[in-house]
């Protein structure tokens, strides 16, 4: 996913027992434990003695990396051992920020394009590398107060870093020649610009096979919704406006279409991410592959990767159900910022973009915390 600068102020976690937690004894909690197997392998080569997080109070190292050593076997667990699992060794605790459990939960998926190996006036649209002078700096690294803030530039030749060319200005070619590497070219503005809204899809070349891009790097700008720019220009309002609202508006407005995505000063870059994209997922921020309906975007200016979460949340498309059921945070986003908000990964193809283009749910979770 495209990723943010902006922190956030922190949550405040109250202890809750696993009885409180929704449809908890209903849901499929083995597929979550599947998830967490991913984020373990991480987990276990942590240094015990340092803090889980930089921001919050959620013990050691040593903490996780013990309720990691004792999960079971996922090869062989049925669905009663992994809940038994997680109410041996967690305690949920229910997160509020100012006053309220209820926060904002969107969806995202793994975008399908078209596209080849080389341009051509079918495929005149490129996807870039990551430029070899972009220097991206997480602030927090530098000062405590500023954790969660992210600035990216290039050093000039004084010594001093200044800012990256923005979305207009490398659309239009001012990046300096060796560092406008096309990874491929795709046949279609729109669907490049939300692969870099996504952060990941994957591509079929004309003959029929298919290459999985991932997130590299981003020019240091401020994401910038255009679903409010749309409104903004009232092109759409609040009660209409969705990513399919978004595409259709811009197949009937191309000109207008393109001077829009640039209002989005943030710009995207991309590797190839190995791997058939049938069998593994893309790869999230913590470095993992995601598992549909399992991994979650979170705030990582304030949570760490690797935390699960119990979601209950509205359903983006079935009023009459709800989302209920443990996630895994394995994953970031620009316009994730908040201590109650999350973007709910649906997986890969249409159905996943059905799911996640009009995902505007409110909702509220649980965070587990290793006892």
């Amino acid at each position: 996913m495209d990723k943010g600068q902006m922190a956030s102020l922190p949550p405040i976690l109250q202890s809750a027992s696993f009885a409180d937690l929704p449809e908890w004894q209903a849901d499929d909690v083995l597929s979550a434990l599947i998830a967490f197997d991913k984020s373990c392998a991480r987990i276990l080569k942590l240094n015990p003695l340092s803090n889980f997080s930089s921001s919050l109070n959620l013990g050691k190292n040593a903490a996780w990396i013990t309720a990691c050593k004792a999960r079971p076997d996922t090869s062989t667990a049925t669905n009663e051992i992994a809940r038994r699992y997680f109410e041996t060794y967690f305690a949920p605790m229910v997160v509020t920020a100012s006053g309220s459990d209820q926060g904002l939960f969107t969806g995202y998926f793994e975008a399908s394009l078209n596209g080849d190996m080389k341009p051509s006036p079918a495929y005149s649209v490129p996807l870039r590398a990551r430029p070899n002078d972009l220097v991206m700096i997480n602030l927090g690294d530098f000062r405590d107060e500023l954790k969660g803030q992210r600035i990216a530039g290039r050093v000039n030749k004084d010594g001093m870093l200044k800012p990256y060319e923005d979305r207009a200005a490398i659309e239009q070619g001012k990046l300096p020649a060796a560092q406008d590497k096309p990874l491929l070219w795709v046949d279609s503005a729109v669907d490049a610009f939300f692969l870099q809204v996504q952060g990941s899809g994957v591509v079929t070349l004309p003959d029929g096979s298919t290459r999985r891009v991932g997130y590299d790097g981003q020019n240091g700008h401020v994401y910038s919704a255009i679903g409010g720019e749309l409104i903004r220009r009232g092109h759409l309002t609040k009660g209409n406006v969705s990513m399919q609202s978004i595409k259709a508006w811009m197949a009937k407005n191309p000109d207008e279409a393109s001077e829009v995505m640039r209002t989005n000063k943030s710009y995207v870059f991309f590797k190839f991410i190995d791997g058939d994209h049938k069998v593994s997922g893309p790869i999230g921020g913590e470095g993992v592959p995601l598992t549909t309906a399992r991994s979650v975007a979170i705030d990582h200016g304030i949570y760490p990767y690797g935390v699960p979460f119990y979601l209950d949340a509205e359903h983006p498309t079935n009023k009459a159900e709800r989302l209920q059921r443990l996630m895994i945070a394995q994953d970031t986003g620009g316009a994730i910022k908040g201590a109650v908000r999350g973007d709910f990964f649906w997986g890969h193809g249409e159905a996943a973009e059905l799911q996640a283009g009009p995902m505007a749910s409110r909702g509220r979770f649980w965070l587990l915390l290793p006892k």
